[in-house]
């Protein structure tokens, strides 16, 4: 499938009365065409900031570039003016933010806060936008959209607007969706409407998404590819099935052993103990060095390179190294089979 987004070694840091924080550092993937790529990880780990730094919505400063490229439609995105950005927003990138009710416009009415897009990007008139406001209501499963785009984002349930922020993201038909935890404040039920809608309107547009989330049971039931981040740093990528059955890197394995499990009766969740690394003040090596079981004195001094496992998979640790001593998953995942316990 074609490349529509390239990141290549991307760092972005944060100046504080403090110090500086460096919340993303050398991070690299690729999107494809009609592809989900899910980025998951604690808070902390530098999900977000990625994704607004491609959107160019970190604020400037006290945010700043310290490297690398995001390369859209043959362009560095961050040798972009704030006016071309403007340009491409909505239009070629689309974005579902976390919490709706702080990201719609409580003054301005839904039909209106679609049609601005509309109006912007594709030049339609007033009464076009209006008529195509009323369409994607209606495609994201909004009941009675001709009633509903005349009232204010209070007027609409959490599920509800959750829909007209993709109905938004969706105006002009983008070529890229980043959708930032978009599920999280919904309940279970809702959750899993509006995954279905997104893979639904995912085939229908062809657009590509990445998935930001902290979910691992979305990811199971909404991704193609994985990206593992943590501390700043992306730790493992690979197809779902490579990170759920044959994960490489501790930190993986961590979050898996961490879900809770259906089987389980009565038994504590597993957790990762310490915290995620202070970002001011990143470790030299490994970032989670501090809370792996498996550390090692290479681990605290050096940052390890990526070991390619297969095509598509590669991790960043020193278990692979072929000095490494042999270290076995835990028992909850079965390498190389066909399930993860529970």
């Amino acid at each position: 499938m074609k490349k529509v987004l390239s990141v290549n070694n991307l760092s972005v840091s944060f100046d504080t009365y403090r110090s500086e924080v460096k919340a993303v550092r050398d991070v690299s993937f690729d999107l494809h065409e009609q592809e989900t790529l899910a980025i998951v990880g604690e808070s902390g780990s530098g999900k977000s900031v990625t994704a607004q730094s491609i959107m160019r919505l970190v604020p400037m400063p006290p945010g700043k570039f310290v490297g690398g490229s995001i390369i859209f439609n043959d362009e560095d995105l961050t040798e972009k003016s704030e006016k071309q950005m403007e340009s491409i927003r909505g239009k070629d990138i689309g974005m579902i933010f976390q919490d709706p009710m702080t990201s719609l416009n409580p003054t301005m009415t839904i039909g209106k806060q679609i049609a601005e897009g509309l109006i912007k990007h594709q030049n339609m008139s007033k009464n076009d936008a209006h008529v195509r406001g009323v369409e994607l209501l209606k495609l994201v499963g909004i009941p009675n959209p001709e009633k509903r785009i005349k009232q204010y984002p209070h007027e609409f349930s959490g599920g509800m607007r959750q829909r007209a922020m993709i109905a938004i993201a969706l105006a002009c038909n983008p070529k890229v969706l980043i959708a930032d935890e978009p599920t999280t404040a919904l309940d279970v039920t809702i959750q899993a409407q509006i995954l279905d809608l997104m893979r639904e309107l995912q085939k229908e547009t062809g657009t590509a998404i990445i998935l930001i989330t902290h979910d691992l049971g979305v990811v199971a039931n909404t991704a193609h590819r994985v990206a593992v981040m943590y501390g700043g740093k992306i730790v493992e990528t690979g197809s779902v099935d490579e990170i759920f059955y044959n994960p490489k890197h501790p930190y993986t394995w961590g979050l898996l052993g961490s879900m809770p499990k259906l089987d389980n009766h009565g038994e504590e969740l597993k957790a990762i103990p310490g915290s995620p690394p202070d970002l001011a003040d990143p470790p030299k090596g490994c970032p989670f060095a501090a809370r792996c079981p498996y550390v090692m004195k290479a681990c605290g001094e050096h940052m390890p390179a990526y070991y390619e496992s297969s095509e598509t998979q590669k991790t960043a640790c020193w278990l692979l190294d072929e000095r490494a001593p042999k270290v076995e998953p835990p028992e909850f995942i079965n390498v190389g089979g066909s399930k993860v316990h529970g």
